[in-house]
């Protein structure tokens, strides 16, 4: 059972969505002011028995006193909750709303009004790419060098230099990508079909925005290259 957060000031949406998420094995949890939110967030992961661990964040642009926007800079910028998957809800049809939130460090977004199966696919996928797999050791695959980073999948960890890089689901997820086919170039197609987790309207952009994140978190390395007309690749020489 995965527990899941919502921060959103619509007192009508989490009693519904709570006993659809039921029927997938997941907890929702909710609060209507961000601050709350974020208290609860942070209680939760430090208090111990009688609390639930929190596995995702479900964000609400349109929030009281705090944008939803400004909640995901703050949840980002406390290390203990780097890696935390969010996904943003939208309600103003406005792009921006979107690049920003993604280049704040959320995960997907979503936009209101939605249906609560879609919703349900997005968290599915979202804690699919964040979270280690139980894998089989006698069919794990040996975790990939290169001479400055390596990454291992059966525990979910990506270290540069020797030292642990945070990453989120979605930047782990196309890392993982890049890095399991060195030197082969990904159209911006190719990377969105393979995480099937961003809105059709923001392909380039989303991709983009990434990868950028990507970049940043991996710097001084230079190891993703962008294919000019076509998308990027992971260039194993330059790691």
């Amino acid at each position: 059972m995965q527990t899941i957060l919502l921060i959103d000031d619509d007192e009508q949406l989490a009693p519904p969505l709570k006993e659809y998420f039921a029927r997938y094995d997941l907890t929702l949890i909710n609060e209507t002011h961000p601050e709350k939110g974020l208290h609860r967030l942070k209680e939760n992961k430090e208090s111990d028995a009688g609390y639930l661990s929190i596995d995702l964040v479900i964000l609400d642009v349109m929030l009281p006193d705090i944008d939803g926007l400004e909640v995901c800079r703050m949840i980002r910028r406390d290390p203990q909750f780097n890696n935390l998957p969010i996904l943003m809800l939208t309600a103003r049809g406005d792009v921006m709303d979107r690049v920003i939130g993604l280049e704040l460090g959320a995960d997907d977004y979503l936009s209101k009004p939605f249906e609560p199966r879609e919703l349900v696919a997005r968290i599915t996928n979202i804690l699919r790419r964040s979270q280690p797999q139980e894998v089989d050791t006698e069919s794990t695959k040996d975790p990939l060098q290169f001479s400055q980073l390596a990454i291992n999948d059966k525990s979910h960890t990506v270290t540069l230099n020797g030292k642990i890089i945070e990453l989120t689901g979605s930047e782990y997820g196309l890392l993982l990508l890049f890095a399991s086919s060195p030197d082969i170039a990904f159209s911006r197609d190719d990377i969105i079909n393979q995480l099937r987790g961003v809105d059709a309207e923001l392909f380039t952009r989303s991709v983009d925005i990434l990868v950028s994140r990507l970049r940043q978190k991996l710097s001084p390395l230079n190891c993703i290259q962008t294919v000019w007309g076509s998308g990027y690749r992971f260039m194993s020489a330059e790691a």
